[in-house]
């Protein structure tokens, strides 16, 4: 069975974002994705700092972060759109599980060769496109496989109620999101 890791760039209560991953994830579940749902909220880091690093190595946040993508073989990640970007809580996260606590560990352990599907929500017209173009740029240097398909809903003030999207056709396109990173990475990783 394949795992996922979901998980938004917003930490806001009520996050637009983290309702949207929670959708594709449930999407995953229901299609055989063995799926953990975090909140990066529940996971506060310092800004990293290699010197802070240097002095106190990776905080235990940050490490257990790390260890959460070290386990799942995919990830369904969304994220606001921050001035063009994707959230300084998401780059943060992603820089510190980035760094080697071992001095034989591989580069990126934790992001190699592992797939990713990203989506995002935002209150303008384009949903955070600019956001996720930038966001596929990151996730690919990373050494990681971004899959084709994303989704980007605007208007996110009214396009959720309780926990759904408002528009059908939509709430489905982020379920087949999850659907369809659990049927690549079954594909990929074959049961025995």
């Amino acid at each position: 069975m394949s795992n996922i890791l979901a998980f938004s760039g917003s930490a806001r209560d009520g996050s637009f974002n983290q309702q949207l991953v929670s959708i594709a994830a449930r999407g995953a579940q229901a299609a055989g994705s063995d799926v953990t749902v975090i909140n990066l909220k529940d996971y506060p880091m310092p800004i990293f700092c290699q010197d802070l690093e240097k002095q106190h190595g990776m905080p235990e946040n940050a490490a257990k972060f790390k260890q959460l993508l070290t386990e799942h073989q995919g990830f369904l990640i969304a994220s606001p759109e921050y001035n063009s970007g994707y959230t300084a809580l998401l780059k943060n996260a992603l820089d510190w599980a980035s760094r080697a606590t071992t001095p034989d560990e591989v580069p990126l352990s934790a992001f190699k060769n592992k797939f990713v599907t990203i989506m995002s929500a935002s209150p303008g017209a384009l949903g955070g496109m600019r956001g996720l173009m930038a966001l596929r740029m990151l996730l690919a240097n990373m050494q990681m496989t971004v899959t084709p398909n994303q989704l980007a809903i605007g208007q996110a003030f009214s396009a959720f109620s309780q926990g759904r999207l408002s528009d059908g056709i939509k709430h489905d396109q982020a379920r087949d999101l999850g659907a369809e990173l659990h049927n690549l990475l079954e594909k990929i990783h074959p049961k025995d």
